[in-house]
């Protein structure tokens, strides 16, 4: 009889929160600030250490700014160069 090992539907679902995350959240909009209003309120003030400010922009910006995707580009075509050389001789 085999024992251990993954079993279907066993453990915590993809996604899901635990429940000391949930509260931690709830508790931080109950009080209402959240941990990016927090790092913003310390980043906009002016008593703060550039050290401090330049981390707490650091950890802000990927709630304020997406990463751009990046893109591959494959470009087809017929390309004559000979023409635009041909008008500076004329």
């Amino acid at each position: 009889m085999a024992r251990g090992g993954a079993r279907p539907g066993a453990g915590r679902k993809v996604g899901e929160v635990t429940r000391k995350t949930r509260a931690i959240a709830e508790g931080a909009v109950a009080n209402g600030i959240t941990p990016l209003e927090y790092m913003l309120q310390r980043l906009r003030d002016d008593q703060e250490s550039a050290e401090v400010r330049r981390d707490m922009a650091k950890a802000a910006a990927p709630y304020i700014h997406p990463r751009l995707a990046s893109v591959e580009a494959n470009i087809t075509g017929h390309i004559t160069i000979g023409s635009a050389l041909d008008q500076l001789d004329g």
